[in-house]
Formats: C-alpha cells, structure tokens, sequence
C-alpha cells in the first residue's frame, strides 16, 4: 500500500523583523506617497471618508435629501423654516483598514500585480489616516488566514501593516480569501463608529451580506483592484489558465469568438460586484494595475472634501 500523501502545510503569518529588500521597498513606498500628498492636499481634515461625526455643529436650512432625524426643531420653530443641525466630524477616528493579499490577487500583467497595488493603496490611506492623527487597525486576509492588528496612532502603525502584507503566508490553492471572515471579524471588534477601508478583488459573492453590515455601522470605502487582463484576454492562440485559488487549470485555444465571449462575461461580472459594492452603502474606487492609484484616492478624498465644504459641515 502506497504511502499516504501528508495534507499541505499551513503556514502562518511571518513574524519578526523585516527583510532589508522589502524594508527599502516600504521606505520608498512612504516617501513617495508622503511627496504626493503634500503636494496636492492641503489643510486639516480628519479622515479620508468624513463621517457625519457626533458633536452638534451649526445649524441650516433643510435641503433636498437631508437626513430628517437631524432636524433642528428649536430653530425650526423660531424661523417658521425648516432647520437642519449639522455634525462636527469626530477628532479622534477609528480606522480600519482590511485589505486582501490573497492568491488571486498576485495576479497581473503590468509593472505591479494586483497585491502590489493594494499595498500601494493600503499605504495611502494609512499615513492619510496617521496625518489626523487618528488610530487605526487591520485585518489582513491571505485565502483562508486573518490577522488582526489592534488599532494604534502613528506612522509606525502603518509601517507596521505595511510589513506585515509583505510578510503574508502563500494561499495557492487553498481556496477563496475568507473575506466574509475579515469582515465578521472587523464587525465583532469595532464596536465604535468609525471608518473601513476594504480593499480586495471582490471575487464570488460570500461577502456581499457581511460588507452590507459594515456599511449599516461604519463610513465604508471598497477599493475594487483589477488587471486590464481580467476584462479583455487577445485572440493568442492555445493557452493555459489556471485558477490561484484553487489550482485548477485548462487548456483554452483564444479566437476572435472567445474574445468576445470573454469580454462579456467579465463585463457583466465587473458590473455585479460593483453594484454588490454600492448596494453596501459603500464609496467605491476602482483601481487597476494599469492606471495610477494614487491619483485615483487623491482625486477621491478631495471630493470629498469639496462636499464636506458645501454641505456646510465643519470638517
């Protein structure tokens, strides 16, 4: 009788110090976001997503599509004209960041690959965060592993996240990231309002319902990554494709027809997880491997600035 095959070894997530390369890699990384940054966004401003926040600002009149919870009664009553009561956005911010750095995300076909950019996005929204001087938190998924990072305030914070992306355990064939798992987790600790940032692929569907849940609780902002490959694939002839997740592969001549084909099928999927995304509630920013992420959550942020300013809310 042959010999039992051993199950794959599960590796856990690397701990220790950095490694010199990728240590190097992280401090040019922080520098050149840090550069951009101050070079296109200016003044105080308490987070990247601004919340509705908790303290009671100024009042104004009620506008079209204001929450009517907020309705300033007092005032209402002494004007004869509806009055709304604006919120001062909290100072000390509770972030979160959950960021995917699972097989199907060391996918690409451009000079980074998709877990490269997510890093890349990941590190943005960190040091936008430890500007404010705000704390924050991650949970990070590499297919079937989580870790959770407490909340803590400061650059090392990130530096500490960004680290530990770098360092996560292979999940080739180990399945689907646990993304739902991620979310649960994020749900079961933030126990505070405040800011996620969810930034993965989105691939299946297990974690529409727990997204959906942290957008009811929490300011909620997915960044979808994707390769221009995962669109359109060239009529090249006979390939193989295989699957990361699970390691499956297939032999697949690529005709003009088959071009097509694909196309659809991934234009109709890109539009399903894209509307999973929005139906959580969530600001979507969608990046590609192709583009430049960092003007793509520039141009976000201060988006949402220039609404904070019109809506009349003190951020």
């Amino acid at each position: 009788m042959p010999d039992a095959v051993p199950p794959p070894r599960r590796h856990a997530w690397v701990q220790g110090p950095t490694p010199d390369t990728v240590a190097e890699h992280l401090r040019s990384l922080e520098l050149m976001i840090n550069r951009r940054l101050d070079g296109v966004l200016h003044g105080n401003h308490q987070g990247l997503t601004p919340g509705h926040g908790s303290e009671p600002g100024e009042s104004r009149q009620y506008q079209a599509g204001d929450d009517v919870r907020r309705i300033d009664w007092n005032v209402t009553a002494r004007t004869n004209e509806t009055y709304v009561r604006e919120q001062i956005a909290d100072r000390d911010l509770l972030a979160w960041l959950v960021v995917d750095t699972s097989a199907t995300m060391q996918f690409g076909t451009e000079a980074n690959d998709k877990s490269q950019t997510a890093m890349a996005a990941a590190a943005t929204v960190g040091f936008l965060t430890a500007r404010s001087q705000n704390r924050l938190g991650a949970v990070l998924v590499a297919g079937p592993h989580i870790r959770v990072m407490q909340p803590r305030a400061g650059k090392n914070q990130v530096r500490a996240v960004l680290s530990s992306l770098a360092s996560s355990p292979p999940s080739e064939g180990q399945g689907s990231a646990d993304l739902a798992g991620a979310l649960n987790r994020v749900g079961a600790i933030a126990n505070r309002r405040g800011f996620v940032a969810v930034i993965s692929d989105f691939v299946g569907e297990d974690w529409v319902q727990p997204l959906g849940r942290t957008g009811l609780r929490h300011e909620l902002l997915a960044i979808a990554v994707n390769d221009p490959r995962e669109l359109d694939i060239p009529p090249v002839g006979l390939v193989e494709l295989v699957d990361p997740a699970t390691g499956t592969s297939r032999e697949i001549r690529v005709t003009a027809k088959v071009q097509r084909r694909f196309a659809e099928e991934a234009a109709a999927e890109n539009a399903r997880r894209i509307g999973g995304l929005r139906r959580s509630g969530a600001e979507v920013i969608e990046l590609s491997t192709a583009d430049d992420w960092l003007a793509s959550i520039v141009k976000h942020v201060q988006r949402k600035r220039v609404q904070s300013v019109r809506g009349g809310v003190i951020r």
